[in-house]
């Protein structure tokens, strides 16, 4: 079990604490491991096991207490037994209905300390917030980091060199149970074509009562297809129009939020560098796990330049940046990032491989004059930095503690 110090470390000072710990992300990216790993420090701490509750509500055993209600009476039930603090962890709370009711409850007439995990956005939105105003942090867990990921595939391949493992990162991106299945290629792809499977029934068809699940497959499709490629509703619409589907691109947007809050995508937004603004239209979308796309449709290697994106933007939203796209006139750097004040510019391409790529990767900077850093990625293993402007290998970047 990988120790994810990145996410313990954030988590670690509410450790205790009357604050709701609310861990959140795409299905199976390790949220429940994240609950095992708070256990794990506790029990350093020489809090009893005696004093845990844990739920999972994917368990059919428990189907009884999926109603506020019956789950309060449960809880109230176990913990009158338990001498000194309680503390709860409930996984997969959305299977509860008004579980925000109980919780809030719970807060309120037991000494306790709540963990909860979800795999859905709208978890933390509407009632909760009513319930639970200021009185929850979340954390949104990922899947795998290449850091991570070659952790992992060290132990199954103990010398396999860097570039084979990046290779494999590619094709198989981040899920940690891949490990189990000694990311072979044939069980692999067939577990991230179930969760795959799985996320759009459970968390987006049956969640959100899709009817038209043609439309919506239609729609993954696409922007699996495109991720990192900016579109529009509307354009998505006439796509639709030439294959003799007509759709309201209204019905385009929903669709396409639901997905978002199963965090299956993550929509990026466009901003006017020089006039800081958010655009209106002409979204980005990248996916939760780059792994999934390669099982799911292929084409990871041939599509390289969208999937070393896809994986940059991850890494950026991991480090708990938050991510626009920059509009310069009639160009775009990939990624401007902010986080606690600072800023981060970044570049991704495949190769340099001609003058023309390098003048067009570096020069895209020209016209920004703040002293943040820029950074141009690449697979490149020459250090080709110019004008005050960083290159790094994609896979060194990946790996570097910090940048800055």
């Amino acid at each position: 079990m990988i120790k994810r110090e990145a996410y313990m470390s954030r988590i670690r000072p509410f450790i205790g604490g009357e604050l709701i710990k609310v861990m959140t992300g795409i299905r199976r990216s390790g949220k429940s491991v994240m609950l095992e790993l708070v256990k794990e420090e506790l029990l350093e701490a020489g809090v009893s096991p005696s004093q845990f509750i844990s739920i999972n509500f994917e368990d059919m055993r428990v189907s009884s207490l999926h109603t506020a209600a019956a789950l309060h009476d449960e809880i109230l039930k176990r913990a009158a037994d338990i001498k000194g603090k309680v503390y709860l962890f409930f996984d997969e709370i959305q299977e509860v209905t008004d579980w925000e009711r109980c919780v809030n409850s719970l807060r309120v007439v037991l000494d306790c300390d709540i963990y909860i995990t979800g795999s859905n956005a709208r978890l933390l939105s509407g009632e909760l917030a009513t319930y639970l105003g200021g009185r929850y942090v979340e954390f949104v867990i990922y899947p795998f980091s290449f850091a991570e990921f070659l952790e992992l595939y060290h132990t199954v391949e103990p010398d396999a060199p860097m570039q084979t493992c990046f290779q494999k990162y590619l094709l198989f991106g981040g899920m940690p149970y891949l490990s189990n299945l000694r990311y072979e290629e044939e069980p692999s792809r067939q577990y991230l074509s179930d969760l795959f499977n799985s996320v759009q029934l459970k968390d987006i068809v049956k969640r959100n009562k899709v009817r038209d699940i043609d439309l919506l497959e239609r729609i993954i499709a696409y922007v699996t297809a495109n991720a990192g490629t900016t579109f529009s509703a509307s354009s998505l619409a006439k796509f639709f129009k030439n294959e003799q589907r007509i759709v309201a691109p209204e019905t385009i947007l929903n669709y396409l939020k639901y997905c978002c809050d199963a965090y299956l995508f993550y929509q990026v937004k466009r901003q006017n560098v020089q006039g800081k603004q958010i655009l209106a239209s002409n979204e980005k979308y990248y996916i939760a796990d780059h792994g999934i796309r390669e099982a799911v449709f292929g084409g990871n290697l041939q599509d390289i330049n969208l999937i070393l994106e896809n994986i940059i933007y991850m890494e950026l939203l991991r480090r708990g940046y938050s991510v626009t796209v920059g509009k310069m006139g009639d160009r775009e750097i990939d990624f401007v990032c902010g986080r606690r004040g600072e800023k981060l510019y970044v570049q991704v391409t495949y190769l340099l491989a001609s003058e023309d790529t390098i003048r067009r990767e570096f020069g895209i900077y020209d016209s920004i004059r703040d002293n943040f850093p820029k950074y141009v990625v690449s697979l490149d293993e020459f250090d080709m930095s110019r004008n005050g402007i960083k290159h790094r290998n994609i896979r060194d970047f990946l790996l570097e503690k910090e940048w800055n």
